[in-house]
């Protein structure tokens, strides 16, 4: 454990101090939920306890001994032909520990390649993906672990890297279905640009907390991002005067009010059984920056559910971002230990 203290406060040593988020920093895909459980309770969750292998990428803290064997895929699809995909798998060493290694991987589509004159020349495809390792170790009912990761980005045959790293612990209440979480994510910085100017890689410091009420059937989730900056708000102020002129408007100071609220992230989980459950979220920043002014719609909210089959456990989820397209979000994770070891029964059992 002392190992990690040392880690997690050198790094607190080397944050950086930036305005607001937007356009402001790159790899900004690393923000983007890793599977359906995180995307259906608001797309911000680190203090998420459970067994799904898929939340260790959310924070390294929630790497658990029930992972482990776990392995975990996750598709979404987001709007025309862009769309993610994600891996994550826990293994235990006898004398290294428990382990986790994870793949997210973004396709932005095909894209036609033209000259100076406008010739098409051909396509081109732009991706983003990140690999990741971490461990954690647990003393009591306190949980620290580390990741370690490697971005990339590629345009055509232009590529951007960054080596980062994200810190995070939970607190587990022995008796109580209580737990917080704190992570600082995507500490780093880019040690390749696709210009002669590096830019500043997508730290983001969150703190959670999940309770469930004794006697109810409900668990409650609240997440805070971006705690690093108090002001996060972003204002678009590149529009000419004629565009500004034919929205009646100018950018306006937000509210303190506003300014606290985007920072804020509200779940909820229903256990209606074992194996089925449904879940809701709600993300303020979300909404403020996707919903249109003239039309309400259901930007910043998701939903989702969960359902166990005979070993396997399907999540799905459905976050609204806009009224020109939402995302859905599927989840497999499975014990393929367990797996293996049932099917190598049954074969023994049919050859006797």
């Amino acid at each position: 454990m002392p190992k990690y203290w040392i880690l997690f406060f050198c790094f607190l040593l080397a944050w950086p101090v930036m305005a607001q988020v937007g356009g402001k920093r790159t790899f900004q895909a690393l923000h983007l939920p890793p599977n359906a459980k995180i995307a259906a309770l608001g797309g911000v969750n680190i203090s998420a306890t459970g067994s799904e292998v898929g939340m260790w990428q959310a924070n390294p803290g929630l790497l658990h001994p029930d992972m482990e064997g776990q392995a975990a895929v996750s598709y979404t699809d987001f709007v025309s032909d862009i769309s993610q995909s994600s891996f994550a798998y826990a293994a235990r060493f006898k004398k290294a520990g428990l382990w986790a290694l994870g793949l997210n991987y973004f396709s932005y589509g095909q894209f036609v390649q033209r000259d100076a004159t406008g010739q098409e020349e051909g396509k081109f495809s732009i991706n983003d993906y990140a690999l990741s390792l971490g461990h954690a170790s647990s003393l009591g009912p306190f949980t620290l672990g580390a990741t370690a990761k490697i971005a990339v980005s590629g345009i055509a045959e232009y590529k951007a890297i960054a080596l980062l790293t994200d810190v995070g612990g939970i607190f587990k209440h022995p008796d109580q279905d209580f737990t917080l979480g704190l992570a600082i994510k995507n500490i780093g910085y880019q040690v390749k640009a696709y210009t002669n100017k590096k830019e500043v890689v997508p730290l983001d410091v969150q703190v959670g907390l999940t309770y469930k009420p004794e006697h109810m059937p409900l668990r409650f989730f609240f997440s805070a991002h971006h705690l690093q900056k108090f002001d996060i708000v972003y204002l678009d102020t590149t529009g000419t005067a004629a565009l500004k002129q034919i929205r009646n408007s100018s950018p306006t100071k937000k509210s303190i009010g506003d300014k606290i609220a985007r920072h804020f992230v509200v779940g909820g989980e229903v256990l209606l059984t074992k194996n089925f459950n449904v879940r809701v979220g709600y993300n303020h920043l979300r909404r403020k920056e996707l919903v249109l002014e003239n039309a309400g719609g259901a930007a910043g909210f998701s939903l989702g559910t969960m359902i166990k089959v005979k070993g396997f456990q399907l999540d799905y989820a459905r976050g609204f971002y806009h009224l020109a397209g939402n995302s859905n979000y599927f989840t497999l994770t499975s014990n393929l230990q367990r797996l293996f070891k049932t099917k190598s029964r049954n074969t023994s059992t049919d050859k006797s």
